[in-house]
């Protein structure tokens, strides 16, 4: 039998069966916990195919919703968390259709999975990527990518690094958990991407609570260019604090990274939790205003289907 994994923070809880049931049975039942229509999802845009397929070391980041990113970076092309299917898991819609299909992608050199939750991990995206794509996954979770016949994977715990030609991926931590059938709870790990190349940095946090490890990750991975922090899945807190970073945590959580521009993702277009689709995003935004950022930091609201390029916006 494979070890279970566990978190770096001492603080962390898994969920008991008795809160599991609190907040799946209990609270709706008696009327405590309420959830409202989902609102607006995420705007999204045409793609800019041009700038996409551009050739050439610029880093660009174009956003396919949710957390998934397709990164441009030191001459590579990485997916990162793609999903495609038009509802996870068979239960949570997909409110924002994917805005690039697999015919429109540029080549691939390796997609990136932060961990095996449906929303991060989906199959339809991944039978999509060209079989010469490595596959970069968190430790344990390569005997998944084995039944499915992806080659080559490759495996890496906490601080473990690959190289992709000039680009160098380095598996970091985060604070979360694995399930992806009834009995294989936290059989694989979970973590984040700091990818970098000889002109830019980027950090993708996979998903994550509040911990210490994001100043861990600002301290060895100095003058990061954009960090891509989880804004959505948080209510309600109690439930949902241990797993997944609120719209404020997830701020200070870019403060401490020490990164220039902020991200916002995991927002949107997938509705896991009780709050709007929307919600997270206005309550970046406020947080945003009343610091008013006069140490030149960035937040970069991005429509889905839109790209970033890191240079211009440092």
């Amino acid at each position: 039998m494979s070890k279970r994994y566990r978190n770096l923070d001492p603080d962390h809880r898994p969920a008991t069966g008795t809160a599991v049931f609190r907040w799946g049975v209990w609270e709706p039942l008696v009327g405590k916990r309420k959830r409202s229509p989902p609102g607006e999802p995420a705007p999204s845009v045409e793609p800019d195919r041009g700038l996409i397929h551009e050739a050439g070391d610029r880093t660009r980041l174009t956003w396919l919703g949710h957390a998934g990113f397709l990164l441009a970076i030191g001459g590579r092309r990485l997916l990162i968390d793609p999903v495609l299917s038009r509802s996870v898991a068979r239960v949570y819609r997909n409110h924002v259709p994917a805005p690039l299909e697999p015919r429109d992608w540029p080549t691939i050199d390796a997609v990136l999975i932060s961990h095996n939750h449906y929303d991060h991990l989906d199959l339809e995206a991944l039978r999509s990527v060209p079989r010469e794509a490595a596959a970069l996954v968190p430790e344990g979770l390569g005997r998944w990518f084995d039944r499915w016949n992806r080659r080559p994977v490759v495996e890496l715990a906490w601080w473990d690094s690959f190289r992709i030609g000039d680009v160098e991926v380095t598996m970091v931590p985060s604070r979360h958990w694995s399930r992806r059938g009834v009995l294989d709870v936290n059989r694989t790990h979970w973590g984040g991407f700091v990818i970098q190349a000889s002109r830019s940095s980027v950090y993708h946090a996979g998903d994550s609570a509040w911990f210490g490890g994001f100043a861990e990750i600002g301290r060895r991975f100095p003058g990061l260019d954009v960090a891509m922090l989880p804004v959505g899945a948080y209510e309600p807190g109690w439930f949902m604090e241990n797993n997944h970073l609120n719209p404020e945590q997830a701020c200070r959580a870019f403060l401490d990274t020490g990164a220039e521009a902020f991200v916002p993702m995991h927002w949107g277009s997938i509705r896991l939790t009780d709050e709007t689709l929307s919600e997270p995003i206005e309550r970046v935004e406020a947080w945003w205003r009343a610091r008013r950022h006069e140490d030149g930091k960035r937040l970069a609201r991005m429509a889905i289907g839109e790209t970033l390029t890191v240079e211009e916006g440092r």
